[in-house]
């Protein structure tokens, strides 16, 4: 039985799937299949009935109609063309009703057939609803004015229901059309979403799935419960390398990992992935992995992952491998540190002999003015030497006292007049008179010495170089502004780290450490200032040291 009323209901159609020419025939399949079945019956009760012209002529045009339906390519005709079918069953119906009107009662109801296809084909609507009622209209008076009746008032208002009737199913299937064209749009619509926004998570997911398959760093997303959920290729093989030996999986618990030097396990709490568990945040903390002789050294960070409300939903974790970069620091640490004892003995030594020698008398003027050079080039390199071993200690000692910057300013500008006019640089001082401040008189000049220097070294012949120093509202201020070959934003963040050196200065081949800019903002830092760098690249850039007050600055000295 469900099978039939499937097959009766048509209910495994898709009709919006079938062909323009399908679609048509399935709509004129239900008139078709009533009429024939009516001529049966008319055929088996009455068959006197087919001597009228009439009814043979409605037998015809059904017939005919049907076989338009199946023979006309309708997709190669304008598209509303198919209205024509319905709107010409009216005809087969009318002759009908008109022959055998006294056999079969009610013959004209089936006027709605093609209302309701003319309004539930949402073509041309307006036009469809009156159509299907001037068709029905026509059914019941066109026979009154060809027939030998004379018309009344009385003959015509009589079957004026049934058009009624067919204008209001043909305005109800007309709305009901409407309505469910428009859902189906709007459905169509969001399906249409839907498909391109899933097309496009699944296009970011292969997308994520690459990158993070393709960085050097371990990424490893971890749930709001700890569970892990996502872990690249890089992570595996770091999970793989800290496993205890014979272990084929592990969790972050059983993993080889350890605090500074590589000696202290970790305490579980202490682990990345704990941490980030727990909701931690951080940036750059040092783990050891692996067996102790044979490990690696990974920076690890994690950063939560909040949900519209502010719920942790998880966090991601990455982890760098920097054993390299450590060993490279404690190789530079320890080259500055003995490179520096080298050179202070000699040194030492030269400034010792130098002053000795500047003590005995009647020397002629040149060997006096040749020993001063010596003392203070000499007095210069101890410093560099005490800066270098300062700077692998992390100690540069300060001593504060009043001073007038202003003058500190005019005198490093002109011991930098020399260097400049050999460059082909205008280097110039704009100060006050006077601008009193408490510093350390030779480390502020190292300040503006290197910076100073800095100008000129990186700044084309032609350019210029000003130094220009003032009050503020909280101390003073100087500044070293140059035209040269300037810097990227990223450079200029990391140009105070000691031993950086900006891409442009590497492509230019210019001479360097990359030290000075560390030191002078630890000596600025330590007079409780700031040394802060704005640079364009290819245009110049500017260097800018604020200092505090008198009283600041000494009591920052002395508490440090």
């Amino acid at each position: 039985m469900e099978k039939l009323l499937n097959l009766l209901t048509l209910n495994r159609v898709r009709f919006h799937a079938l062909s323009l020419r399908g679609r048509v025939l399935l709509s004129q399949i239900p008139l078709s299949a009533t009429m024939l079945l009516l001529f049966l019956w008319i055929a088996l009760t009455d068959a006197a009935l087919f001597d009228d012209s009439r009814l043979r002529a409605s037998v015809v045009l059904t017939v005919a109609l049907f076989a338009a339906c199946v023979v006309v390519p309708w997709e190669r005709l304008p598209y509303p063309s198919f209205l024509a079918v319905p709107l010409l069953d009216f005809v087969p119906i009318g002759l009908l009703r008109e022959s055998a009107a006294d056999t079969v009662t009610g013959l004209g109801l089936l006027a709605a057939f093609p209302v309701i296809w003319l309004a539930a084909s949402g073509q041309l609507p307006r036009f469809s609803i009156f159509a299907s009622a001037l068709a029905t209209l026509g059914v019941v008076w066109v026979p009154l004015f060809i027939g030998d009746a004379r018309v009344t008032l009385e003959s015509l208002t009589q079957p004026l229901l049934l058009p009624f009737m067919m204008f209001a199913i043909a305005v109800t299937v007309s709305v009901m059309t409407s309505s469910m064209t428009e859902q189906q749009r709007v459905v169509e619509s969001k399906d249409v979403e839907l498909r391109a926004l899933l097309d496009d998570t699944a296009r970011r997911e292969r997308l994520l799935n690459a990158i993070v398959n393709a960085v050097g760093v371990g990424v490893l997303a971890i749930g709001e419960d700890g569970r892990r959920l996502m872990m690249n290729s890089t992570q595996q093989a770091l999970h793989e390398y800290g496993m205890p030996r014979g272990v084929l999986d592990a969790r972050e618990d059983d993993l080889l990992l350890f605090g500074e030097g590589g000696t202290v396990p970790l305490a579980a709490e202490e682990r990345p992935e704990r941490r980030a568990a727990a909701g931690e945040t951080f940036s750059d903390y040092l783990v050891w992995i692996g067996e102790p002789g044979n490990q690696r050294v990974l920076s690890t960070s994690a950063r939560t992952i909040r949900d519209a409300d502010g719920r942790m939903e998880g966090s991601v974790i990455a982890y760098s491998d920097v054993t390299e970069f450590v060993a490279a620091l404690a190789a530079k640490d320890d080259f500055v540190s003995h490179v520096s004892h080298e050179l202070r003995t000699p040194l030492t030594s030269i400034h010792g002999y130098a002053e000795l020698i500047g003590m005995s008398e009647n020397l002629p003027s040149e060997v006096e003015w040749g020993l001063e050079v010596i003392t203070r080039n000499s007095t210069q390199l101890l410093g560099l030497v005490s800066d270098l071993l300062g700077a692998a200690s992390g100690a540069t000692e300060i001593r504060v006292a009043p001073n007038d910057l202003a003058a500190l300013v005019r005198s490093a500008v002109n011991a930098g007049l020399p260097r400049a006019a050999a460059a082909g640089i205008a280097l110039q001082a704009d100060t006050p008179e006077s601008l009193p401040v408490s510093c350390d008189a030779a480390r502020m000049t190292q300040v503006l010495d290197n910076l100073i220097s800095n100008a000129i070294k990186y700044s084309p012949q032609g350019g210029a170089v000003t130094v220009h120093a003032g009050a503020t509202d909280d101390g003073v201020m100087f500044s070293v502004t140059d035209t040269g070959m300037g810097m990227s934003d990223q450079d200029a963040r990391d140009v105070f780290t000691r031993f950086f050196r900006s891409s442009e200065a590497r492509r230019s081949v210019i001479p360097g450490l990359g030290l000075g800019l560390a030191l002078a903002k630890d000596i600025v830092e330590r007079h409780g200032g700031s040394l802060t760098c704005r640079s364009v690249l290819g245009e110049g850039s500017v260097f800018t040291c604020t200092l505090p007050a008198t009283e600041s600055a000494r009591e920052v000295a002395e508490a440090r």
